[in-house]
């Protein structure tokens, strides 16, 4: 199993289900670099937007990149209804091999929402680090959200995870989950099953989504030895301080000089 398989069958239901769980939690904090940095800066598994967007309304240069043909496409309709998001510019690629030219001008380079632990092998994240490294100025920033919980998941099977109805729509979702453990290779893997119901008709869509997790020792290991020095570690949104339990692990780095 690859790390980006189950992502196109994610797509219609990524907003739906992320609203019912960060929401917007994060986005002062992405802001908050990207006016810093005063772009341009690059997202790293933009999705369908949910940061992108937000960030594109600063005014600052920013371009989403995506694997994801599905994902992107559900992206470039909510650039279309949105205002203030001509700074943005979407891009589909791999985050193992990013598509700019050498020593492109980012300033800034994010990777939200555990997007870095889509990487089930320890050579696709090497090669990941790398290219970050490439595309970035001396000196600029690359900082990176990792779930710190993920080994942590209680195994278990066909649980109703959410359940609610689509924003504008007539449909109610329901999303049944299954969780099991490869703890040999700090793997989890999460079995989705959305059925849309409509009055007497449904339809269920089945996919599987995995996620690697590694201490925090072994990610700054990582980082320096493709070339970043650690800035600082922080255990939540608002600058908190890191420790083995915070909420959310983020890692600010700073490509060497």
């Amino acid at each position: 199993m690859e790390g980006w398989h189950g992502w196109d069958a994610y797509a219609p239901f990524y907003d739906w289900e992320n609203a019912r769980t960060v929401g917007r939690r994060d986005i002062p904090f992405w802001r908050k670099h990207v006016l810093s940095s005063g772009g341009p800066a690059l997202e790293l598994g933009c999705g369908t937007g949910r940061v992108l967007i937000p960030l594109a309304r600063t005014g600052v240069r920013v371009v989403g990149l995506d694997r994801s043909r599905q994902m992107l496409g559900h992206a470039r309709r909510r650039m279309r209804r949105a205002s203030g998001t001509d700074s943005a510019r979407l891009v589909r690629g791999d985050i193992r091999s990013l598509p700019f030219s050498t020593q492109a001008d980012f300033r800034l380079v994010m990777a939200p929402y555990g997007v870095l632990q889509s990487l089930l092998r320890d050579q696709d994240l090497r090669r990941t680090l790398l290219s970050v490294h490439h595309v970035l100025r001396a000196g600029g920033l690359f900082v990176m959200e990792l779930v710190p919980d993920v080994p942590r998941w209680r195994e278990y099977d066909q649980r109703v995870s959410h359940l609610g109805r689509r924003r504008g729509g007539t449909a109610t979702i329901s999303l049944v989950e299954s969780v099991r453990q490869d703890r040999s290779r700090q793997l989890t893997v999460f079995e989705q099953a959305f059925t849309e119901r409509r009055g007497r008709h449904q339809r269920t869509h089945r996919f599987s989504l995995a996620f690697r997790t590694l201490s925090l020792r072994q990610v700054t290991g990582r980082l320096r030895r493709a070339g970043f020095t650690i800035e600082r570690l922080e255990g939540d949104y608002e600058g908190g301080p890191w420790t083995a339990d915070a909420q959310t692990w983020l890692v600010v780095a700073r490509r060497a000089r």
